[in-house]
């Protein structure tokens, strides 16, 4: 399948990622699943593309160590020829008022939000092909300004700014770059550390009244790396359900 389109995505063994990737290998693409340490559901989700008669494997990467994401990117070529789509949700959270945020916590967050983001921006730039797409994930509180959220935002404001910065770098190339901005969503790392009263009241904030869902989120992604999503490029996305 010399035509098919190759979509590499990081932490995509849960959450919002897992969904992306299954999204990407239900419109036909070949996924490399990109994950940090968990085994078992990474392989999850390759046998669950390839149960629906898509094509994927698993690729273990740290996204903040350079080696690590290059081999990920050889797996991609070694397995299908190439790279069309990279898609990075690999991302960590920390909940503090600025007051009271350990330093390591933040170098922690920064590390793989920030360096991360970088790392595998950097090696796509070098390496999709022609027609292909960018997505980076960054998050709605950029702009919603929830307290303490501050490391995390900082963290997701920088991952917009090279957003924007890369998609005018890949001038020439047919190469699209765009960020997503989830709102609050229903995910293992949303629910961390929340209590029954706070979910609800996220849940109530957008006009539609409910959180959203990975789903939700991965068919933005899809469009953006589809035939539709072409002419989308160096914008930043707020997929929240018109919360504000």
């Amino acid at each position: 399948m010399e035509d098919q389109r190759v979509a590499v995505v990081t932490g995509a063994s849960r959450g919002i990622g897992r969904a992306i990737a299954l999204a990407l290998g239900a419109t036909g693409h070949a996924v490399v699943v990109g994950y940090a340490s968990n085994d078992a559901a990474a392989e999850e989700v390759v046998n669950e593309i390839t149960a629906a008669g898509g094509r994927a494997v698993a690729a273990r990467a740290d996204v903040a160590e350079e080696g690590d994401v290059a081999a990920m990117f050889d797996t991609a070529v070694a397995a299908y020829g190439g790279v069309d789509v990279v898609v990075n949700s690999a991302g960590r959270t920390a909940l503090a008022p600025i007051a009271e945020l350990e330093l390591d916590v933040l170098d922690a967050v920064h590390r793989t939000n920030i360096r991360g983001s970088f790392v595998v921006a950097r090696e796509a730039a070098r390496r999709v092909r022609s027609g292909g797409a960018i997505v980076l994930l960054s998050t709605s509180v950029v702009g919603l300004r929830f307290p303490r959220y501050g490391a995390y935002a900082a963290s997701k404001g920088a991952v917009e700014a090279m957003t924007l910065i890369l998609a005018r770098e890949m001038r020439g190339r047919d190469i699209t770059v765009n960020a997503v901005a989830p709102g609050p969503t229903a995910t293992e790392l949303f629910f961390e550390g929340k209590d029954e009263a706070t979910v609800e009241q996220l849940a109530k904030q957008p006009p539609m009244e409910r959180l959203g869902t990975p789903a939700d989120i991965a068919a933005v992604v899809a469009f953006l790396t589809g035939p539709g999503g072409r002419w989308v490029n160096g914008q930043v996305l707020r997929a929240n359900g018109g919360i504000i």
